[in-house]
């Protein structure tokens, strides 16, 4: 089939073997690959309630008809199977330049069970996999990791033509519940845990590299289109936004309009914003724009800091979601203590948003008299200290590793505790963009700000945030594209420029298949009944698509508020437009 490899690869980490599978056209139109075909794969293969550190569960890679191509902003991988964090669905995302050696193996997806019987690398390639001892990695960084798995495990064969690897840090070896899985150094599928599935089967770095190519139905209309696609969008004004501040530009808007989550959710806004803003970043230190495979956004932001006591640290960040958590929720006033924190979990390998959640509800609890760890807010050498000791599982650290459902009931502080489904919101309150309530609620992975971005229309002024009737419409029209943009693997900050219309054309090029918006968003309803029916026979309960309690109970400063009757009728709205009975689950 145009636009696809036809092609899965299981690898067997208990015995060390594997098998290619040829998939059938028929299942590659209904998924339309990606997040659809890995997720169907998933409920296929997971044995039903499996603990998700068991050899059982199934961790699954996957790339999409877009990756590797001429076509703008599709240089991502996915990677899916049962969370440790949260017990539910998962799908954690990354960018960069290793999609495209992931994508040069020629497989849809990579999936791997079973459990290795030591520290394990792999490597990839159109063939198949060779294994190798890796106890030599073990114990390391991700970066260091990443630059000896190529040199070492990396094979010498004519005509491939790229290489790229996928790592763990030390929080995955210890099996702290929210680590990442690292590639380009500073690139990550950062959310829910995905790496602690990878170190529970004990492969420390997976090497990627091939020759092989999707071939399109039109190619030169490909060709045609994507040169048109970067002409017209080039100078587009969210394209020179990211261009020039990358996600540090959010600080700035999400402070002015009172949606900055600060002092553990005690605030919308905080007193040093401007100090952890963007524009203080790009003028106070050495910031450039750098950018994934295929993408003229260029939102990275590669950074050397120019002063303070981390001076001349190199990086790339921080984004906003890392400023927010340590900035905001943990009150640090100083950029150069957030970028180190930064650098410090990237080499741990593990996720900076609930890192900072963690360490801020520890904060919040000791200014409640609830706890008596000695962290005051803003103090950053405690936070780099608890960090660390969360990295090694060692004392408090152990308790909070594994996540914030198990961690805010062993410290007596449940009622503090803000998350969706264990996973913690990101940086746009919920009291202030209603409609992130609602995201937050539904999406399968938990407080997940990706699955809907929804807090571009309402700060955009396309819907009033504020609005409570007709959200839930709008919402599902953005969940919808964004799923379709999963199965082709396309970044998100292409959302403006990818329209239902623009969809249609560049993915009638690639596979050939005749393409609506009614066939997309049929497929994009079917991956959204299998996640809800994955969770609901894992476990899933009604009260999960719920906010916490304590963001209904307690207004922001301004008095911005979101009522439990209000998050009551966004949500049957919700499951109403969906097909879904009264408590959420799929006819």
């Amino acid at each position: 089939m145009y636009g696809f490899h036809n092609r899965i690869l299981t690898v067997d980490l208990t015995e060390q073997t594997f098998v290619i599978e040829d998939i059938d056209d028929e299942v590659l139109t209904r998924c339309l690959g990606g997040k659809g075909l890995a997720t169907q794969l998933l409920v296929d293969r997971n044995p039903v309630g499996v603990e998700p550190l068991s050899p059982d569960n199934h961790l699954i890679f996957a790339t999409g008809p877009f990756c590797g191509g001429r076509l703008w902003g599709g240089s991502r991988y996915g990677v899916f199977t049962k969370s440790p964090l949260t017990g539910l669905y998962t799908e954690s995302y990354s960018g960069g330049r290793v999609p495209e050696a992931i994508d040069s193996t020629g497989f849809d997806a990579i999936v791997f069970k079973g459990k290795a019987g030591g520290p394990t690398a792999l490597t990839i390639y159109p063939d198949g996999v060779d294994f190798h001892d890796a106890s030599d990695l073990w114990g390391l960084d991700t970066f260091t990791t990443e630059e000896r798995a190529v040199a070492q495990f990396a094979k010498d064969v004519e005509g491939y033509r790229k290489v790229g690897a996928v790592v763990i840090g030390p929080a995955g070896e210890k099996l702290v519940n929210f680590a990442i899985i690292a590639n380009d150094k500073w690139r990550c599928a950062g959310r829910t845990g995905v790496g602690t599935v990878m170190g529970s089967k004990m492969v420390k770095a997976i090497v990627f590299q091939g020759d092989r190519k999707r071939r399109y139905a039109d190619p030169d209309g490909v060709a045609d289109y994507a040169k048109a696609f970067s002409k017209e969008n080039m100078q587009h004004p969210g394209v020179k936004a990211y261009r020039k501040m990358g996600t540090t530009m959010m600080v700035a808007l999400m402070n002015t309009v009172g949606a900055f989550p600060a002092r553990y959710w005690n605030q919308g806004e905080c007193e040093h914003w401007e100090k952890i803003s963007g524009e203080t970043y790009h003028s106070e230190h050495e910031v450039k724009a750098h950018s994934c495979a295929k993408c003229f956004m260029a939102c990275g932001r590669l950074a050397r800091l120019k002063k303070g006591r981390h001076k001349d640290l190199k990086l790339e960040g921080p984004e906003y979601e890392t400023i927010y958590s340590f900035g905001g929720l943990c009150m640090i006033e100083e950029m150069e203590e957030v970028a180190y924190l930064n650098d410090l979990c990237d080499r741990l390998g593990m996720d900076t948003i609930t890192a900072g959640n963690l360490c801020a509800m520890l904060m919040e609890g000791k200014a409640r008299q609830r706890t008596d760890y000695d962290i005051e807010y803003g103090d950053a050498d405690k936070v780099i200290e608890l960090v660390e000791k969360i990295g090694a599982r060692n004392g408090i650290g152990d308790i909070l590793a594994d996540g914030i459902i198990p961690a805010s009931k062993k410290l007596g502080v449940e009622d503090l505790a803000i998350h969706v489904k264990g996973l913690e919101p990101a940086g746009y309150d919920p009291r202030k963009l209603k409609g992130m309530g609602l995201s937050f609620g539904t999406s399968p992975r938990g407080a997940c700000h990706l699955r809907t971005t929804f807090y571009k229309p309402e700060l955009s002024g396309l819907i009033p945030p504020e609005q409570i009737r007709d959200k839930a419409e709008m919402l599902i029209d953005y969940e919808d594209r964004l799923n379709i943009f999963d199965t082709l693997t396309l970044c998100r900050f292409y959302r403006d420029l990818y329209s239902w219309e623009e969809l249609e054309k560049s993915i009638g090029l690639v596979t050939g298949l005749p393409v609506s918006k009614e066939m997309l968003r049929t497929v994009s309803s079917n991956i959204c009944d299998m996640t809800k029916k994955f969770n609901i026979r894992e476990g899933f309960l009604p009260e999960y698509d719920r906010l916490p309690k304590r963001l209904h109970k307690e207004a922001l400063q301004g008095g911005d508020s979101l009522t439990g009757e209000e998050m009551e009728f966004m949500l049957g709205d919700y499951y109403q437009l969906r097909g879904w009975n009264e408590q959420g689950i799929p006819s």
